[in-house]
């Protein structure tokens, strides 16, 4: 093996480098700097959070980098508005912060409740409003006195609350609309302070409520936005039902999601392209037609890893976010291989000569064939490697759980639902026929969804829950189960609440003699006996072990081909000992173990961070 990537850490411990060595974009607007210079304005995500402003220099591509004034904490930019007065905000883990770009710095930034905002906008007088995620939290600057003003928490429901819009009226009311359990929208008097929701229970529906500014001064709302009929105007607190809008005017404000792309500089030139990939900026100037290419640079310590499994082609392979990559890592040569990939690659599994992936959002089941060209995935689209077999849109949104069964012809998707639903399903492709149930959350256990599984024999599956919720929705159930499943009828043969209190099942693996070995909560280990549906032997793992690892698509478990099992913590890997089932540590890492977690050639791989590890259990 060359010494171009990978280098020994010691105590067994190898570090492979960065899957997916870029940053993603969390808010993207252009303007003019204190020279009156075309200028790019970029919020910078990497696996530390929101931790820079990058300004581009549109003409020389010369970049600047401006580390924010607070740690990111992992969070990040959900939105930002650039201002009449030509300053860039944003507001994520707990603090609000300015940027302005005629100074090249950061003039104001301001500690507030959690946690990040999801709407921003600019009244009358100019201050800056922000609505912030999960408790329906506002903020507001005043740039002209300097004035900040956190009004705290204003509505309480027992989900988290995204407000994705707010607006201001001409006299200085404040009202943003919230979702996604339940729609509702709320007044704000600036002065007082006081908050006030406007919309009646029976108004409410699983959906965001919209919100505009509109030119004539006022604001109008909806309970969802799903109809033409049903508009409020908003005005000094108080609402009037008005059914239809005639004439639909909204004042034009530079702001956002954190997809916000505003492109149209001041002097009528347009950025026709921005790529943090290729670190290439594009100009288009419509007077003459010409488009002008420049290059940038910037540090990056790279995207998430989400997960990583050992792919047919004896390489180790998963995603990132964001962006939504794809990665390789080929330890024979010690080289990577990194693409753009359809959705978060959440889940990863492999079954004989295929890869399968369980993507966020929609629920995606992906198949690869690493010995065919790579395609890249698009949807309606045939031809494609990865090929996109399945869309499970709200039932199953994030995935959890991807189970390539080793009867190498069942693939079984499981996670949590849309945004703001309660209870995820299951989905059962057949590769041979290419057909598929799809199983809600009612046909298996009402409001839990399915977080591990594990193939049994005689065609049974034996399943373990979560009691989370979708993004943003309502925990309803208290306590996560157990359940065992006939593959042929779809339907429970058995269930219940083994351990009282219990969450979620982390993670499951076959063990030996037909047991199942498992984790719930990240901190409780269990030898299950599916036969006689009974724990034969169980121990608390955090006081001597710490955690176990976690990540939407955990791998905890990994299975050599001896048949050996091990155990990643977040403080280093475990063996369990197959006649006792006692845990042992064989090596604390030198870096925090992340997402599992896969075996190839004697060497556990996993990620931290951006970064690619790996352990040598034997030669």
């Amino acid at each position: 093996m060359s010494d171009s990537n990978t280098e020994a850490m010691g105590n067994g411990f190898f570090h492979h480098g960065v899957a997916t060595p870029v940053s993603n974009h969390r808010g993207t607007a252009v303007t003019v700097d204190g020279e009156g210079r075309n200028v790019v304005l970029i919020w910078l995500y990497d696996h530390r959070g929101g931790y820079a402003l990058l300004m581009i220099d549109a003409e020389t591509g010369k970049a600047d980098e401006f580390p924010m004034p607070f740690p990111p904490g992992g969070d990040c930019p959900f939105a930002a508005i650039l201002s009449s007065r030509n300053r860039y905000y944003t507001h994520f883990n707990s603090h609000f912060v300015e940027f302005d770009p005629l100074k090249r710095a950061f003039t104001f930034f301001h500690k507030t409740v959690p946690q990040m905002a999801m709407s921003m906008t600019e009244d009358d007088d100019g201050r800056i409003w922000s609505g912030t995620y999960p408790n329906s939290a506002v903020a507001s600057y005043n740039p002209l006195t300097g004035e900040f003003r956190d009004y705290g928490n204003l509505y309480d429901q027992n989900w988290r609350q995204y407000p994705r819009a707010i607006a201001a009226d001409d006299s200085g009311w404040i009202y943003f609309g919230i979702g996604s359990t339940a729609s509702q929208i709320i007044s704000l008097d600036p002065e007082s302070g006081r908050a006030e929701p406007l919309l009646v229970e029976a108004e409410r529906s699983q959906a965001h409520a919209p919100v505009y500014r509109d030119l004539n001064g006022k604001v109008y709302g909806h309970t969802s936005g799903g109809s033409e009929d049903g508009w409020m105007e908003l005005y000094r607190g108080t609402r009037a039902d008005i059914g239809r809008i005639g004439d639909r005017r909204e004042k034009p404000f530079i702001a956002g999601s954190q997809g916000l792309f505003h492109t149209e500089f001041p002097d009528g030139k347009r950025m026709a392209a921005c790529s943090l990939v290729d670190r290439t900026l594009a100009v288009e100037d419509p007077g003459t037609g010409e488009t002008r290419e420049v290059s940038f640079e910037y540090t990056s310590e790279g995207a998430h890893i989400m997960g990583v499994a050992t792919a047919p082609d004896n390489t180790i392979c998963g995603g990132t976010a964001f962006p939504m990559h794809f990665f390789s890592f080929n330890p024979e040569t010690d080289s990577w291989i990194n693409r753009p990939a359809l959705g978060q690659w959440n889940t990863v599994a492999r079954e004989g000569g295929m890869f399968f992936v369980g993507a966020y959002t929609h629920g995606l089941l992906e198949e690869w064939d690493p010995a065919e060209p790579w395609v890249p995935t698009e949807r309606g689209k045939t031809g494609c490697n990865p090929e996109l077999l399945y869309e499970c849109h709200e039932v199953i949104n994030r995935p959890h759980m991807l189970l390539a069964h080793p009867d190498g012809r069942t693939v079984v998707l499981a996670g949590t639902p849309g945004y703001g639903l309660t209870g995820g399903g299951l989905l059962i492709w057949d590769r041979q026929t290419r057909e598929h149930t799809l199983l809600e959350h009612t046909d298996i256990l009402r409001d839990q969804s399915t977080m591990s599984l594990v193939p049994l024999p005689n065609d049974k599956l034996f399943g373990g829950t979560t009691t989370s919720a979708g993004t943003g929705g309502e925990q309803k159930a208290d306590e996560a189960e157990l359940y065992i499943m006939d593959m042929e009828t779809r339907r429970l043969d058995w269930h219940a609440v083994v351990f009282p209190g219990v969450q979620g099942y982390t993670d499951m693996c076959s063990g030996p003699d037909d047991l199942v070995y498992g984790v719930a909560d990240r901190k409780r280990f269990f030898v299950f006996d599916p036969e006689n549906r009974r724990v034969i032997h169980e121990r608390e793992l955090e006081s001597e072990f710490g955690p176990t690892t976690s990540q939407q698509g955990p791998r905890v478990f990994v299975t050599a081909p001896d048949g050996a099992i091990y155990i990643l913590f977040r403080k280093g890997v475990a063996i369990v000992e197959s006649d006792t089932h006692q845990i042992r540590m064989l090596a604390e890492s030198p870096v925090p173990v992340g997402p599992g977690g896969d075996i190839l050639d004697g060497r556990i791989y996993f990620g931290s961070g951006s970064h690619l590890y790996s352990y040598q259990v034997s030669e």
